[in-house]
Formats: structure tokens, sequence, C-alpha cells
């Protein structure tokens, strides 16, 4: 019996010896403490801490950027977020008594304001000099979609708080969920800048987690636009065109398109199925703050969201959360698998990147610009409003009828087809609500024109 010589090892092949032993991690992009360079650009920007729904009759314990916090709505409505150890003794605040105006420290009846003033110090006498020179430490704090926001940077740089297009939608229902990750910030948020995981981890490698559509293999291309960075993924769906149009924005917010885009029927500038912030507690746990939304604008007729499945460590969306069996995450994982098995802080030095990588590779240039940038005392700054206040995004789906040309490279038209669809949105940035709508959308159908049959 003939037997075949096996092949010669490859070189490197039974490595696992030399490469058991890791690197650290780079601690540039991965630490957030307070004086850490992406810390400090972290604090430069609005950051969700908390569902909203968590304040009640009890202070809330919140970290965040390695700092732990005290976060609470007192009698009057007004929401409060203070150091968490008292400045008298150092009791922890999460043991206060919400008052009608701010939050009373249990240990000796110390009572601060939303901003830290200190109102009252009972045990001490009237005229002590302690009324008029301590404060508790305190950020700026607003509630906004059912989420809680605080800024924890320089007062005099306090940005405005940035009032997303997607947030002012008509027939857009946002509901807010939260989940918390295991590992470093950076991993979770560059996953955003990764279009083909969707196709093999949401569609090739498992049960199809989304739709079928999903594992198609997509023309794609990356840009950044100053703190903004997109990708664009075109795929071929018959005589459709289905483009995707994603984007990020420093140094940890994002949006996702519509989830459940088939390409079966005609898009324009279909709009987000979510927009989310990307949330460090400390150097090895982060939490993913975001607005699910809902409506005929995101979903259409054949969505198939579920509101009641989003909210707490919940997303109606496979894979996101850490709460199945570990059995049913090997059957099928999903993104917080993937995400989370990188180590707790993931190492890039052992990694082997490929022209799939081209958007993380992005990414993580263009925070290390910003945050060299804060570092050197440079100010940061932010994507400006349009007229009425609105910051336009561009996020969305579109399908177009343009059939493959018989004798043409399709890849050719379908790289075009996703730059026409990226420039009609983003030409449209300086127009407000329904104008810029109307404005990309006329394009779109030009577009379709020029190029359809």
């Amino acid at each position: 019996m003939n037997q075949m010589t096996p092949p010669a090892p490859r070189a490197g092949a039974y490595s696992g010896y030399r490469l058991r032993t890791a690197p650290p991690p780079d601690p540039f992009l991965s630490q957030v403490g307070p004086g850490t360079p992406c810390g400090e650009l972290m604090r430069r920007y609005w950051q969700p801490v908390a569902l909203a729904s968590e304040l009640g009759d009890k202070p809330l314990l919140v970290k965040v950027l390695g700092e732990t916090l005290v976060a609470f709505r007192d009698g009057s409505g007004r929401i409060g977020v203070l150091l968490r150890h008292c400045v008298h003794r150092g009791a922890g605040l999460e043991f206060g008594r919400i008052a009608e105006h701010g939050i009373k420290c249990c240990y000796h009846g110390w009572h601060f304001d939303v901003d830290g003033t200190l109102l009252d110090a009972p045990a001490e006498p009237p005229d002590s000099a302690l009324r008029r020179n301590v404060c508790q430490g305190a950020y700026p704090a607003r509630e906004a979609a059912g989420l809680l926001f605080a800024y924890l940077g320089p007062p005099e740089q306090m940005p405005p708080f940035p009032n997303y297009d997607t947030l002012n939608l008509p027939d857009n229902d946002l509901v807010p969920y939260s989940i918390p990750h295991t590992c470093n910030w950076l991993q979770v948020h560059e996953n955003l800048m990764d279009p083909w995981h969707a196709v093999f981890l949401h569609s090739l490698m498992g049960a199809t987690q989304l739709t079928v559509a999903w594992g198609e293999m997509p023309i794609t291309e990356w840009g950044e636009v100053g703190e903004r960075m997109y990708y664009l993924t075109s795929r071929r769906l018959g005589d459709n065109v289905w483009v995707r149009f994603n984007e990020v924005s420093a140094p940890n917010f994002g949006q996702v398109g519509g989830f459940w885009a088939d390409g079966s029927s005609e898009l324009l500038f279909q709009r987000v199925a979510a927009t989310r912030w990307t949330v460090p507690n400390d150097d090895t746990s982060a939490t993913i703050f975001g607005l699910r939304h809902f409506g005929d604008a995101v979903e259409g007729p054949t969505g198939q969201g579920r509101r009641d499945l989003v909210g707490k460590n919940k997303l109606d969306i496979y894979g996101q959360t850490g709460e199945r069996t570990f059995e049913e995450m090997q059957s099928n994982p999903g993104d917080w698998e993937v995400i989370d098995s990188q180590r707790p802080i993931a190492i890039h030095a052992t990694e082997h990147k490929g022209t799939s990588d081209q958007g993380v590779v992005m990414l993580r240039r263009q925070l290390r610009r910003l945050a060299e940038a804060v570092v050197a005392g440079q100010t940061v700054t932010h994507r400006p409003a349009a007229e009425d206040g609105i910051v336009p995004t561009w996020t969305s789906n579109t399908v177009l009828r343009i059939p493959a040309r018989a004798g043409q490279d399709d890849d050719k038209l379908l790289r075009d087809i996703g730059r026409r669809v990226r420039d009609a949105v983003m030409t449209a940035d300086d127009l407000a609500g329904a104008a810029r709508q109307d404005a990309i959308r006329r394009a779109l159908e030009k577009v379709k024109q020029e190029l359809g049959p």
C-alpha cells in the first residue's frame, strides 16, 4: 500500500514553546486613568456613565476612566456626579442620603450640592471657614435620551453637548442599553471598523445571525475625515447593490447601520440601528452605552427588532453579551466571545494584520495622534454642528437597483457606487433637518439614474 509522504513542516511549525510568552500590551492606547494619554483624550469629551433608569432613591456607584464616582438624581430632579470619597473624612458617598438639593454624607451630615458646593456642615459653627473654602469633587452631568452623561475633563475645555442628528429623527423610538465587557475598551470599539468580521463571524462560520446578505463578500474601503472615520462596503445582490456606510468618531463614539437589510428592496439613506459609546471603566473592563433605534425609518416592514429585549446587559442582536452558556458560545460565537477572548488587554505586537485590517490600523493611528496632541497641550477640536445646532452623521444603508454590466469589471462598478453614495451623504453636511435628508435622497436617485439600467 502506497503511503503519501507528509509535507515538510513549515518554518515556525510547532512553535508554541517559543510563542507562549507574549510581550506586554501597548500602555499608550490601553491605559485610561487620570494623567494617561488616552485617558486625558477621553476626558475632553462627554461620556455616558449609566442608564438614567438606574438612578433611584439611593446613590449609584459607577466606575469610569479608572475613577470611582457616585451618581444620583436629587429631589429637585438635578443630576449629580461626585467623587466617591467625602472630602471631610473619606466616607463613601454611596452610603449618603439624597436630599431635595444635592446629597448628604451619612457620616457627619455634610451636605453637598450637585456641583460639589458645601451647603452645610451641621456639626461645625455657623461661621466656620469650611463652608466657604471646601468643595466636594464633582463633574458636570446631564441626561439625554435615557442615558446619564458626565464630562470628566478640564472645566475650561468643556465642549458643547453633541446633539447628533440620529437622536432627532421623526419616527425614532430610542431605547437605551448597556453591555459590560471584561476587557480593554479599544478591542471593543475597534470592532466597529472591521466590516470583514460580519462576513465570517455573523454568517459563514456558524448560524446566520443577521441576514444572508451579510455573507456576500463586499468591496470595502476605509477613510478618515478629521476626528471621524468610516468604512464603505458594497455588495452585489442580484440586480441590486447594497452600500453600507458606517462611521466612528474619536475617541469612542460609533453608529451602526440597520441590522436587517437584505438587499431585496431599494433603500435611500436608511439611518442607524444603534448609536453607541464604548466607555472604559478601567484598563481591563469597559461598558457599551447605547441607544437602539426602532421605527419604520430603520427597521422597515421586515425588521426583526425586539424592543423588549433591549436594556441593561441586553440587546436584541445575537451574541452581544456574555450571558449565554459556554456550550452555546462555542457552537455559535458572537461579538462578545471574540472580543473578550483577545486577553484582558489585546496585545498588538502579537498580531499579523492583513489588508482586511486597514480600518483597525487607521483607527489606532488616529487615536494615537489625537492623544499625542492632548499630551502636547493642544485643545481638542470637536465636530461642528449644522445651523440648527444638530451634529450631522453619515451612518446609513442604501440599496440601489444597478445591474451588473456585461463585459465590465463589476468590482470596479461596486467601488464606484460606494464612493458615489459616500459623496452624496457627506456633501450635505452643511444642510439641516429635512433639507439634508431630501438633498441626500435626490443625490442618490441621481446615482441610480446615471449608473443604472
